[in-house]
């Protein structure tokens, strides 16, 4: 056994079954304490929103927070988020324009202000509806000069973001800011919010059984033997997955 980098999302992957969670929690710092493996945790929530779901579930410190969907990069003893990383996104973003540009559309629903962060802005959006405003919301950005990206993911929350920012290349950022191979790295999730982590490819990949449909969707068409599709659920699902590429 060797050390890894461990990167889970939260919602619905590691916090959804209490059951699993304590027996992972318990395989994890064991392998934490014992090789020196690197828990993060990377959520779409803001750091506001981590603090109230530790106070609800037992989890484990970790030794890395992303939040706000990969715009944050928290080192667990600090509440100050990277520097470095803030000014890699900074380039090119106007958080104000976006604003203003998202005020056009009537059924984009600004999420409570906890979760709306210096590098993402974030509504709320209904299925029904995303179909035809996220393309127009595309087109409106793109010619106002906007280098940004849209993530929509669980069918409701919509996050507008630095082009540079996703849970996936925070991941990145981090793991080479560490010194880890990505064949050492393992990313967790089930959602759309999630997508990014697996992108690149070369990390070790787990979708837990319960995974959203876009999720799911996006995974069968763009197969790869580094991502493990579990049958469990949740921490069931990571404790699998972990097993499966003999992480644990």
């Amino acid at each position: 056994m060797i050390s890894f980098l461990f990167v889970t999302d939260l919602d619905n992957t590691l916090v959804g079954d209490d059951r699993a969670m304590a027996e992972l929690n318990r395989q994890l710092g064991d392998h934490r304490q014992q090789h020196g493996t690197k828990i993060v945790y990377s959520t779409g929530r803001s750091r506001t929103s981590y603090r109230r779901l530790t106070s609800e579930k037992s989890l484990l410190e970790p030794d890395y927070l992303i939040t706000a969907v990969g715009t944050e990069i928290y080192n667990a003893t600090s509440d100050i988020p990277s520097s470095d990383w803030s000014k890699t996104l900074s380039k090119n973003w106007d958080r104000d324009l976006v604003v203003a540009s998202t005020s056009h559309f009537a059924d984009l629903t600004p999420q409570p202000e906890t979760e709306q962060r210096p590098f993402k802005v974030s509504y709320y959006l209904t299925e029904e509806a995303a179909a035809a405003v996220i393309p127009q919301l595309e087109t409106l950005l793109r010619d106002r000069g906007l280098d940004v990206q849209i993530i929509y993911s669980g069918g409701k929350d919509l996050d507008v973001l630095p082009r540079h920012a996703n849970k996936g290349m925070a991941m990145t950022f981090l793991r080479e800011h560490l010194g880890i191979e990505p064949t050492q790295t393992v990313a967790c999730g089930d959602s759309g919010n999630d997508l990014s982590m697996f992108e690149n490819g070369s990390e070790r990949g787990i979708i837990v059984g319960n995974a959203m449909p876009e999720l799911l969707d996006w995974h069968y068409a763009n197969p790869n033997p580094n991502r493990y599709l579990a049958q469990s659920h949740c921490a069931d699902g990571i404790l699998e997955g972990l097993k499966y590429f003999e992480f644990l």
